[in-house]
């Protein structure tokens, strides 16, 4: 076998059984030939058992040396009954690695061995050739049978778990994926802010730079604007840096271009395109931090996005509530599609993986529950006072 398809390693109970069911079974073989070898020829006897017993311990080297266990445990019973117990374990061992080359003539010996130990065999009671020939050979048959089963068994579930391992590495690389393009695409996002800002600020200097006729009143609103613009703009700066970083917390980074403010069009453009959507927002959007608002828009859309995916046509509840120092609570609650009704829109599941990153990354919490009725999205954002 390769490596992939190893037999797996042997507990101490897994060994301690496997003996004791080899024992039995040469017990069960030996105990009438055990009773005349006592009572005519008593050396036959101890070496008989003492046979068997080697018989046991050399399949403890049935996996490093497969072929050559079983051969010796056969030819052992040529002259041990109680030998038959170890050489159907080696049988046995050998089949799970279903190897005609080796499986073929080591039936084959140990039907032309139990043949011959029973021509020699010293009881009356012995069947005749025609019926102990097909008994050895469905002895030999079930045993080797029973071998290759579970050989195939033991391989089928080492591929499975290497499927589930691989199937699991893969999710976790595009979860890792997923969390890059969404930082990638939010760095992207706040050039467009920092670009905003420092044009601004470059205008307004240049205002101050070239004209001198300005006022007192002027020269003050256009200094106002650039102070305003460069803190903002080191505000832009420092969460496109934390956003780059590897720690999550490091900064309490916001998504640009969309606003709370822009929540309102959301919604009816959800409803425009068919979307039963009942919004409740209770909060002024326009108090809400530019940055907080960001991401509340963001989590909103892409909660109505999954519900044209997965359940559409059912009844959408938006409810967005909240207040500045104990922050903004929004719930998406929609209902299961009836008859786990499917759509052909493709389903990559890493919408909601990018959304826990932006909300982490904002110094929020989310929670999905998936009820049997209902699917709910909860998302908390602070509002700083």
């Amino acid at each position: 076998m390769t490596p992939a398809t190893a037999p797996p390693p042997v507990s101490s109970w897994g060994l301690t059984w496997r003996i004791l069911l080899t024992t039995t079974i040469g017990a069960l073989v030996w105990i009438e030939y055990a009773i005349w070898q006592w009572q005519n020829a008593r050396w036959w006897f101890w070496l008989d058992a003492g046979l068997g017993i080697l018989g046991i311990v050399l399949c403890l080297w049935r996996r490093r040396h497969p072929f050559a266990v079983a051969m010796v445990t056969n030819a052992l019973c040529l002259v041990s009954a109680s030998a038959g117990g170890a050489a159907t374990w080696a049988l046995f061992s050998l089949a799970t690695r279903r190897r005609w080359r080796e499986i073929i003539p080591l039936g084959v010996a140990g039907v032309l061995v139990g043949m011959i130990f029973l021509a020699q065999s010293p009881l009356d009671s012995e069947a005749p050739p025609a019926i102990a020939l097909p008994l050895m050979v469905a002895v030999v048959g079930v045993t080797v049978a029973w071998g290759m089963f579970t050989g195939s068994r033991r391989e089928l579930m080492t591929t499975l778990r290497l499927r589930a391992d691989t199937a699991e590495a893969e999710q976790t690389a595009r979860v890792a994926q997923a969390r890059i393009a969404e930082r990638n695409r939010i760095a992207r996002e706040m050039h467009d802010v920092l670009a905003h800002r420092i044009s601004t600020v470059a205008m307004h200097a240049g205002a101050l730079t070239f004209r001198d006729d300005l006022d007192a009143e002027q020269v003050r609103s256009s200094a106002q604007i650039i102070q305003q613009s460069s803190h903002q703009a080191m505000i832009d700066l420092r969460e496109v840096l934390g956003i780059l970083r590897e720690g999550p917390g490091d900064s309490q980074p916001d998504l640009p271009q969309p606003s709370a403010s822009d929540l309102d069009d959301l919604v009816e453009e959800a409803r425009r395109t068919g979307t039963n959507l009942q919004a409740t927002i209770d909060v002024d959007l326009a108090g809400i931090p530019p940055g907080v608002g960001r991401t509340v828009y963001r989590v909103v859309q892409e909660a109505l996005t999954n519900v044209r995916k997965h359940a559409p046509g059912t009844k959408v509840t938006l409810t967005l509530t909240g207040q500045p120092g104990s922050g903004l609570d929004l719930q998406v609650t929609n209902p299961l599609p009836v008859g786990g009704r499917e759509t052909s829109l493709p389903s990559s599941g890493l919408g909601l993986v990018g959304l826990a990153e932006r909300v982490h990354l904002a110094g929020g919490t989310i929670a999905r529950h998936h009820g049997q009725r209902h699917f709910t999205l909860h998302v908390w954002l602070p509002w700083p006072t």
